[in-house]
């Protein structure tokens, strides 16, 4: 397999907290790191005790808390058997709307082609297991289609994708951490 490193085009500020500091960790290393060893990095998954400056505390809580706040998620708990569950479960239906119309009114023919959005969306929500939420409440018939274009997406050659830089405007990345999530 390829082995895609993360060059640091601008460590401008960005505004958001957890992103400012991933791009301060990446631009403190030397040499650069791949994609996969970043994944590892900054969702605390390595074992590497040289490489544990490098891991963002609490990054699920972060990413879940600031989705609340944008009204993306809602909180929820959610029992199971002897456990309370804290679930984020997608409140915004505008968003699950831009999902679906993607998906089977602007499908643009080829995965490389989608907007980044829509492209980080659905890499993420197939990755999580959580595809099923997304597409909630779509006839059969519609459902089947959005889930054959979920498919043929994650049947690119997201390698490949990752190198042309299918779609530009930093979609490498998406393509590239997709390719560590199929690898």
């Amino acid at each position: 397999p390829l082995v895609l490193q993360v060059l640091l085009q601008s460590d401008t500020p960005t505004g958001n907290g957890l992103l400012d500091e991933t791009l301060r960790h990446i631009r403190n290393t030397e040499p650069p790191e791949s994609v996969p060893t970043w994944i590892e990095l900054l969702t605390g998954e390595t074992w590497n005790p040289f490489k544990l400056q490098f891991q963002l505390h609490n990054v699920r809580e972060r990413l879940a808390k600031a989705l609340v706040e944008k009204g993306v998620l809602s909180t929820a708990k959610q029992n199971f058997l002897l456990f309370d569950i804290t679930t984020h479960p997608l409140s915004d239906a505008a968003e699950k709307r831009r999902l679906q119309e993607a998906l089977l009114e602007c499908w643009p023919g080829k995965p490389r082609y989608l907007e980044r959005r829509t492209l980080i969306l659905l890499v993420l929500l197939s990755s999580s297991h959580l595809l099923e939420a997304g597409l909630g409440h779509l006839t059969d018939h519609r459902y089947d289609l959005a889930v054959k274009r979920v498919r043929d997406l994650l049947d690119v050659d997201a390698e490949l994708a990752a190198v042309k830089g299918g779609g530009g405007g930093g979609t490498e990345m998406i393509w590239a951490v997709l390719a560590d999530f199929n690898g």
